[in-house]
Protein backbone atom coordinates (compact mmCIF):
# COMPACT_ATOMS: atom_id res chain seq x y z
CA UNK A 1 0.00 0.00 0.00
CA UNK A 2 1.44 3.36 -0.97
CA UNK A 3 1.86 5.86 1.87
CA UNK A 4 1.40 9.44 1.37
CA UNK A 5 5.08 10.99 2.07
CA UNK A 6 8.32 10.72 0.23
CA UNK A 7 11.84 12.64 1.28
CA UNK A 8 14.22 14.56 -0.59
CA UNK A 9 17.04 16.67 -0.95
CA UNK A 10 18.20 19.71 -2.84
CA UNK A 11 21.66 18.65 -3.22
CA UNK A 12 24.80 20.93 -3.24
CA UNK A 13 24.72 21.61 -7.10
CA UNK A 14 21.55 22.88 -6.86
CA UNK A 15 21.87 25.19 -3.62
CA UNK A 16 25.08 26.64 -5.08
CA UNK A 17 23.51 27.06 -8.43
CA UNK A 18 20.82 29.25 -5.83
CA UNK A 19 18.08 26.67 -7.07
CA UNK A 20 16.67 26.48 -3.50
CA UNK A 21 13.75 28.89 -4.12
CA UNK A 22 12.50 27.21 -7.73
CA UNK A 23 12.90 23.55 -6.80
CA UNK A 24 10.39 24.33 -3.51
CA UNK A 25 8.15 25.99 -6.21
CA UNK A 26 7.87 23.16 -8.38
CA UNK A 27 7.55 20.83 -5.55
CA UNK A 28 4.53 22.82 -4.39
CA UNK A 29 3.40 23.65 -7.86
CA UNK A 30 3.35 19.72 -8.30
CA UNK A 31 0.78 19.75 -5.28
CA UNK A 32 3.22 18.64 -2.75
CA UNK A 33 3.03 20.01 0.83
CA UNK A 34 6.33 20.35 2.53
CA UNK A 35 5.41 18.97 6.54
CA UNK A 36 9.58 18.78 7.24
CA UNK A 37 12.24 21.30 5.92
CA UNK A 38 15.80 22.17 6.52
CA UNK A 39 19.24 23.88 5.02
CA UNK A 40 22.00 21.67 6.62
CA UNK A 41 25.05 20.01 5.66
CA UNK A 42 25.87 15.97 5.18
CA UNK A 43 29.81 15.42 6.93
CA UNK A 44 31.56 12.69 5.29
CA UNK A 45 30.14 10.39 7.77
CA UNK A 46 26.62 10.98 7.36
CA UNK A 47 27.07 10.88 3.51
CA UNK A 48 28.77 7.68 4.17
CA UNK A 49 25.78 6.00 6.04
CA UNK A 50 22.84 7.67 4.27
CA UNK A 51 23.92 6.02 0.92
CA UNK A 52 25.59 3.16 2.49
CA UNK A 53 23.51 0.79 -0.09
CA UNK A 54 25.55 2.33 -2.78
CA UNK A 55 28.94 1.20 -0.93
CA UNK A 56 30.07 -1.86 -3.41
CA UNK A 57 29.33 0.70 -6.48
CA UNK A 58 32.06 1.91 -8.52
CA UNK A 59 30.72 5.84 -8.33
CA UNK A 60 30.24 5.49 -4.03
CA UNK A 61 33.24 7.30 -3.27
CA UNK A 62 32.63 10.21 -5.54
CA UNK A 63 28.47 10.72 -4.30
CA UNK A 64 29.99 10.44 -0.78
CA UNK A 65 32.80 13.62 -2.03
CA UNK A 66 29.70 15.38 -3.91
CA UNK A 67 26.99 15.23 -1.20
CA UNK A 68 28.92 16.52 1.48
CA UNK A 69 30.34 19.28 -0.13
CA UNK A 70 28.29 21.74 0.67
CA UNK A 71 25.03 22.44 2.15
CA UNK A 72 21.76 20.66 1.00
CA UNK A 73 18.43 21.06 1.78
CA UNK A 74 16.35 18.23 3.04
CA UNK A 75 12.68 17.78 3.23
CA UNK A 76 9.78 15.52 3.22
CA UNK A 77 6.89 15.94 1.13
CA UNK A 78 3.05 14.72 1.54
CA UNK A 79 0.84 14.19 -1.35
CA UNK A 80 -1.73 10.97 -2.48
CA UNK A 81 0.89 8.37 -4.13
CA UNK A 82 3.80 10.95 -3.17
CA UNK A 83 6.81 8.74 -3.88
CA UNK A 84 5.54 7.89 -7.56
CA UNK A 85 4.70 11.20 -7.88
CA UNK A 86 7.23 12.83 -6.91
CA UNK A 87 9.68 10.81 -8.94
CA UNK A 88 7.78 11.33 -12.28
CA UNK A 89 8.40 15.44 -11.16
CA UNK A 90 12.12 14.96 -10.76
CA UNK A 91 12.78 13.34 -14.16
CA UNK A 92 15.18 10.70 -15.36
CA UNK A 93 18.83 10.63 -13.31
CA UNK A 94 20.16 11.76 -16.99
CA UNK A 95 19.25 14.92 -17.58
CA UNK A 96 19.78 14.92 -20.75
CA UNK A 97 16.86 11.80 -21.01
CA UNK A 98 14.69 13.82 -18.12
CA UNK A 99 10.66 14.87 -19.81
CA UNK A 100 10.36 18.63 -20.09
CA UNK A 101 8.55 20.19 -16.99
CA UNK A 102 10.72 18.42 -14.70
CA UNK A 103 13.30 19.57 -11.83
CA UNK A 104 16.24 17.50 -13.48
CA UNK A 105 15.68 18.83 -16.84
CA UNK A 106 15.37 22.54 -15.51
CA UNK A 107 17.59 22.48 -12.71
CA UNK A 108 20.36 19.56 -13.13
CA UNK A 109 23.95 19.62 -14.64
CA UNK A 110 24.95 16.10 -15.62
CA UNK A 111 24.33 12.83 -13.90
CA UNK A 112 26.23 12.77 -10.89
CA UNK A 113 24.96 16.35 -10.44
CA UNK A 114 21.49 15.86 -10.55
CA UNK A 115 20.17 18.70 -8.50
CA UNK A 116 17.70 16.92 -6.31
CA UNK A 117 17.25 13.21 -4.41
CA UNK A 118 14.17 11.53 -4.44
CA UNK A 119 13.33 8.28 -2.39
CA UNK A 120 12.67 5.26 -4.80
CA UNK A 121 9.88 3.49 -2.10
CA UNK A 122 7.79 3.77 0.43
CA UNK A 123 10.10 2.09 2.95
CA UNK A 124 13.20 3.65 1.83
CA UNK A 125 11.03 7.46 2.10
CA UNK A 126 10.47 6.29 5.96
CA UNK A 127 14.19 5.79 6.49
CA UNK A 128 15.48 8.58 5.05
CA UNK A 129 12.87 11.53 6.16
CA UNK A 130 14.22 9.61 10.17
CA UNK A 131 17.46 10.05 9.23
CA UNK A 132 17.32 13.39 9.11
CA UNK A 133 14.50 14.72 11.38
CA UNK A 134 13.15 13.53 14.43
CA UNK A 135 9.82 12.80 15.41
CA UNK A 136 9.31 16.17 16.86
CA UNK A 137 10.31 17.89 13.36
CA UNK A 138 7.72 16.38 10.78
CA UNK A 139 4.56 17.69 11.38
Amino acid sequence: MATNRTFTMIKPDAVANGHIGNILKMITDGGFKIVSLKLTQLTVTDAQAFYSVHAARPFYGELVEFMSRGPIVAAILEKDNAVEDFRTLIGATNPAEAAEGTIRKAYATSIGENAVHGSDSDENAGIEGAFHFAGREQF
